[in-house]
């Protein structure tokens, strides 16, 4: 049985990521995939354009092995590198290229990684062990992070990362219950959220089950993800050639609020404080947006990939010389 065999996964939002990115009109020779996963994206760019070549990168080694074997038909148009997309410019360069026509980013946790018992993402499988690093070779697990974080850290990480009202009370429970027993496992955090916070998050009301949004907290400081997606964003502008495309899909408000924002900077003429009575920052617009509101999954979508009922898709283009100058 192949790898593909083994991890089904289909891309959310396919027709969307292939008709901004890559419609017929637009000339594509070079596509970096900041995030590439298992490549159901790349596969579809790359069945669309022939001509062009992908650079794929992702901070899971285990992704880019089943990748890899996805992608195998495009030959050596393909080349994956183990690296965090906000060292794309540096990957870049590894293979010869200062320029990209198109860049899309795929933020958060893959279904490959939540599946996947023995990475420790979801409560899911009580029995796993506390890991949730998307970079098996470096970094603190999740463990270490309940098992040593002050609580004040804590409360800082579950407020803003998992906008959990009682961020305060899980946090102090957590360092009452790690004095006799230490966060070894999913079902260990799993039991402290279900016992703080109810059952449901908001103690009976509709919403996700209680350790969702903690364990998506601690996910994304395990893996420091909004720092890695403002310095990607960051990286993916310098790259981009004047009328290239930067695409991101991001799955929770969090990250959506970081896109919106910056691509709402990057399209300012001017940054000067309000007030003054001419422009001295010389600041110019970098992008221009081209989704005003996010994309989203329709019906049909959500009910094959229940997955992208949360996705949500923005894209902006590189503005050229001429058009600053207009």
């Amino acid at each position: 049985m192949t790898n593909t065999e083994r991890h089904p996964h289909i891309p959310v939002l396919p027709d969307a990521v292939c008709s901004f990115l890559v419609p017929p009109e637009r000339n594509v020779e070079r596509i970096i995939d900041g995030t590439i996963g298992f490549g159901g994206h790349s596969a579809l760019l790359l069945e669309r354009k022939p001509e062009a070549r992908l650079l794929g990168l992702d901070r899971d080694e285990t992704a880019l092995s089943y990748t890899r074997e996805r992608l195998s038909f495009a030959g050596e148009r393909v080349t994956l590198k183990h690296a965090n997309y906000s060292r794309m410019a540096e990957a870049a360069a590894s293979v010869g290229w200062d320029k990209a026509d198109t860049i899309l980013l795929d933020i958060g946790v893959s279904s490959l990684q939540l599946d996947e018992a023995e990475r420790g993402f979801s409560f899911r499988y009580p029995e796993a062990p506390l890991d949730m690093r998307m970079d098996r070779s470096c970094g603190r697990t999740a463990a270490d992070l309940l098992n040593q974080l002050e609580p004040a850290e804590l409360i800082r990480i579950f407020a803003e990362y998992g906008e959990i009202q009682e961020a305060k009370r899980l946090a102090m429970r957590i360092a009452e219950v790690r004095k006799t027993h230490p966060f070894m496992k999913c079902g260990d955090f799993a039991a402290v959220c279900d016992e703080v916070l109810g059952r449901f998050h908001g103690h009976g009301r509709k919403g996700p089950p209680a350790p969702t949004l903690a364990f998506q907290a601690i996910r994304i400081a395990v893996n420091g993800e909004l720092d890695e997606l403002t310095g990607g964003l960051n990286a993916a502008v310098s790259l981009l050639t004047p009328g290239g495309r930067i695409a991101v899909i991001t799955f929770h408000s969090l990250e959506d609020r970081i896109v919106k924002n910056f691509i709402r900077e990057m399209a300012m003429n001017c940054k000067c404080p309000p007030g003054l009575p001419v422009c001295i920052c010389s600041w110019r617009a970098l992008l221009k947006p081209i989704t005003g509101k996010p994309v989203t999954a329709d019906e049909d979508e959500i009910a094959v990939n229940p997955r992208a009922s949360c996705a949500k898709l923005r894209v902006a283009e590189k503005l050229t010389r001429q058009d600053n100058d207009r």
